[in-house]
């Protein structure tokens, strides 16, 4: 395994579903810590790469597992 290979088991971000309001928002979490409220996939970077986590490939399901849709659902 290479030190930029990401480690055996679950994705270590994991984005949740929409919950709505007056401005929707997914919670992030990074290795079961939630680390923020992500607007839109922008937040989701800004909050991933602020953990640690590089290189954040948010189309790879060993990087990010999205729950309740995709990077494109936010409504």
């Amino acid at each position: 395994m290479t030190e930029d290979a990401p480690p055996p088991g679950p994705a270590p971000v994991v984005v949740w579903g929409v919950t709505h309001g007056d401005r929707p928002f997914r919670t992030v979490q990074v290795h079961g810590v939630p680390v923020g409220l992500a607007h839109d996939i922008t937040d989701v970077v800004r909050l991933v790469h602020a953990a640690g986590v590089r290189p954040a490939d948010l189309d790879d399901p060993a990087v990010v597992r999205w729950v309740g849709g995709d990077k494109h659902t936010w409504v």
